[in-house]
């Protein structure tokens, strides 16, 4: 491997742990914090950051010429899975709910595959849906049932994101989406909105999980394929996993692991499969 893409790889998976590291941090606060107060909160200082990162100042005479249905809808989705992905952390081990929502954008690629051969991805998409959930025990401790559905529409959401309508959009959608929360946190708990002592620790979620990922993430996409970047993206279950039981101290069961090897394995499959299609076109 040429030293730009080993370069490329390094600079993916450091978004990812980055990304992780901030969810951690995240559910942290929850401690102290309510997680509608945790995601206004990271929203607001993401905005800012994001703003100056991409310098979206240069896009305000253009805003009246703007596709603003596709921009609503987008912004709209971002919100929605800020807030439920949130709230599934709050329920839910760190690597359950992003496995969970993971599926989202799994599913939209699943739907897509056209060839018998390929139907083995959704096989073991479903065995890893089956797996995650404690069948025999409804009240197991680290599970859910409550975070796995707001996991899921996280993912939802997540597949919808994903669809990027351009480089300003995610400053459009971070900013609106500040502006929605905040008189909703305002209603909810104002007195946590000011509660200072908490806005560092807030900031440095923003940093991790938004400007650090979003930096890291353009300078490896100008040296990785499609398929490669889908490749790594498989592995944010697993750092998941790996962040709530360094950081949070939490243990998943050897067949929710199973569970999310398997959900993982379904996504490198099915991205080399669109990769391989893509090629044969």
């Amino acid at each position: 491997m040429p030293n730009s893409q080993l370069t490329a790889v390094l600079f993916m998976v450091l978004s990812m742990v980055a990304y992780q590291i901030s969810a951690s941090f995240a559910k942290q606060l929850f401690e102290v914090l309510d997680p509608i107060t945790v995601v206004t909160l990271r929203l607001c200082f993401a905005s800012i950051l994001i703003i100056l990162m991409f310098r979206s100042w240069k896009i305000i005479k253009r805003l009246p010429y703007l596709r603003w249905n596709e921009l609503l809808y987008y912004s709209g989705s971002v919100c929605l899975m800020n807030v439920l992905f949130y709230a599934s952390l709050g329920k839910l081990p760190q690597g359950i709910a992003v496995g969970l929502e993971f599926l989202g954008p799994l599913t939209l690629a699943l739907l897509s595959i056209k060839q018998k051969t390929d139907y083995i991805w959704v096989f073991l998409a479903i065995i890893g849906i089956a797996l995650m959930v404690p069948w025999q025990d409804a009240t197991a401790h680290n599970f859910s049932y409550l975070g796995a559905a707001f996991a899921l529409g996280a993912g939802v959401c997540w597949a919808i994101v994903r669809q990027n309508i351009g480089m300003h959009a995610l400053s459009i959608a971070i900013v609106l989406s500040a502006l929605v929360m905040l008189p909703i946190s305002a209603v909810h708990n104002p007195d946590a909105l000011l509660q200072t002592q908490y806005w560092g620790k807030a900031l440095l979620i923003a940093l991790l999980a938004t400007a650090i990922p979003y930096a890291l993430d353009l300078l490896a996409l100008k040296q990785l394929s499609k398929m490669s970047y889908g490749t790594l993206s498989s592995l944010s279950p697993a750092l998941a996993a790996i962040s709530g039981m360094v950081l949070l101290n939490e243990h998943i069961t050897a067949w929710q692991t199973v569970a999310l090897i398997c959900i993982m394995i379904a996504s490198v499959g099915v991205t080399f499969r669109a990769a391989k299609s893509s090629n044969a076109h």
